[in-house]
């Protein structure tokens, strides 16, 4: 379900392509499962629920989507590891609920090129035949991604392999839709982008900025809100831990200075919050939890 926001005069809507089972370990690295199980509770195989959301922009230059999600490439057999039995199109099903096609979207920015943010770039010529070839999913945006990220994607190590698919963005070179950048952008007067390394080397949050109003799309810089308000706990997924929580430290001081609505793209529970004073620091006040509870 999208949950549409207006920061200043720029409407903005929380899309999701859906739902999956993700290894709790994964997102909560050195946190004993006796501690991190009293803000999520695992399935007997240590998963836990995850969400795949993405932001839809209306700026000023057109519209801009952050991140794709997984898409439909994966093979059943992952669906399946995953808990995805939902069906298809379910980022395309979001964007459709708020009157936008894939053919509407301008921009499509990569927060990083890990599998379930970038997946959804890229689909089948033919749905139901994998054998079709690999189109773009948005036939008219430009996709941008930085260029240390591409690097790495292209040449994964032994760790960084598995999370890495060329057919989610050489079909983009391949178009000429694929744009390379590097450092901090703006996409336009209210949008802008903040490379925060850790999770990897060039990984972007995303500033929606206008009226005296901000939100903040942390992707992965931050999976949960609780990461916000523990910074010591790291994802087992974040390639520099200390860059992440420095990079976290950072943009918590910001995103209080700025009463900055926070949105987190993976937390099962929490959709969007602010951080307020706790007794032990900041902690996030939720304003839109998630509904929905299956994968």
């Amino acid at each position: 379900m999208p949950y549409t926001l207006q920061i200043g005069s720029v409407r903005c809507h929380i899309v999701s392509d859906g739902r999956q089972k993700s290894d709790g370990g994964g997102f909560f690295g050195l946190v004993p499962r006796v501690l991190w199980e009293r803000v999520v509770q695992p399935d007997d195989s240590n998963r836990i629920p995850t969400d795949l959301r993405c932001l839809l922009i209306e700026s000023e230059k057109g519209l801009i989507l952050v991140d794709t999600g997984q898409g439909d490439k994966l093979v059943d057999k992952t669906r399946a590891y995953l808990g995805m039995t939902d069906a298809n199109e379910r980022l395309i099903g979001d964007l459709r609920q708020v009157g936008v096609a894939p053919e509407d979207v301008d921009i499509v920015l990569l927060t990083h090129l890990h599998g379930d943010h970038v997946g959804g770039a890229t689909r089948w010529r033919d749905q139901a035949d994998p054998k079709s070839g690999v189109i773009p999913t948005f036939p008219n945006a430009r996709y941008l991604a930085q260029r240390q990220e591409l690097a790495d994607a292209s040449f994964p190590n032994e760790r960084t392999r598995g999370t890495y698919f060329p057919e989610n963005w050489e079909p983009l070179m391949a178009s000429g839709q694929f744009e390379i950048v590097t450092g901090d952008q703006y996409l336009s007067p209210s949008v802008r982008t903040e490379v925060i390394p850790g999770h990897t080397a060039s990984i972007q949050a995303v500033w929606v900025e206008d009226g005296g109003e901000s939100l903040l799309f942390l992707g992965d810089t931050c999976n949960w809100a609780v990461h916000l308000e523990r910074l010591a706990w790291v994802p087992a997924f974040d390639l520099d831990p200390m860059a992440s929580i420095e990079g976290k430290r950072r943009l918590r001081e910001e995103a209080m200075r700025r009463n900055a609505l926070l949105v987190f793209q993976h937390d099962g529970q929490v959709v969007a919050g602010r951080l307020v004073e706790g007794e032990r620091g900041p902690v996030v006040k939720a304003e839109i939890v998630e509904e929905r509870r299956d994968a």
